[in-house]
């Protein structure tokens, strides 16, 4: 099976010796993905586990059992990376996780803090980043407007079909 962290490794030797147990995260980034990829197998206990002592006694435990337990996850996209290298002692990790509510397609895109503790990354904090506005070049076709192809055709019934 593949990792669901999309490392394009298998999850037996990407992030599931990290979730077990038998090795620590190198990096904030591996814990990063490791942390991802026990949300999606509801490994809640490494979850808490890797939650920074110093910072976790404001985690909702069953909050994000149920939210693991009630998602359909689809995705991780790490956006940037600033240190949290294996000589770090700390990091930050950008990503977006998508995924399936009984609301539908979502994501949750975040900064991570990271802290390494006698030689072990800890996740110790977040910032919830809000996606970027759109801004349009040019106003939005309707759907009856007439087709910006030239056609003479109404947008739906011409590029706009399908």
């Amino acid at each position: 099976m593949q990792c669901p962290c999309q490392s394009g490794a298998k999850l037996s030797q990407c992030c599931e010796p990290i979730i077990r147990g038998r090795k620590h995260a190198e990096t904030a980034e591996q814990l990063m993905r490791a942390r991802y990829t026990a949300f999606t197998q509801i490994e809640m206990d490494f979850i808490e586990q890797t939650h920074d002592p110093q910072t976790s006694r404001d985690v909702d435990m069953k909050g994000n059992r149920e939210w693991a337990q009630t998602t359909t996850w689809e995705g991780l996209e790490i956006i940037e990376t600033k240190q949290g290298g294996v000589n770090d002692e700390f990091g930050t990790v950008e990503f977006k996780a998508t995924y399936a509510t009984e609301d539908g397609l979502q994501y949750h895109h975040e900064l991570s803090q990271f802290h390494k503790r006698d030689g072990v990354w800890f996740y110790s904090d977040s910032t919830h980043l809000k996606g970027h506005t759109v801004v349009r070049g040019q106003p939005k076709v309707g759907r009856n407007d007439p087709c910006p192809c030239g056609s003479g055709k109404k947008y739906k019934k011409c590029c706009g079909a399908g």
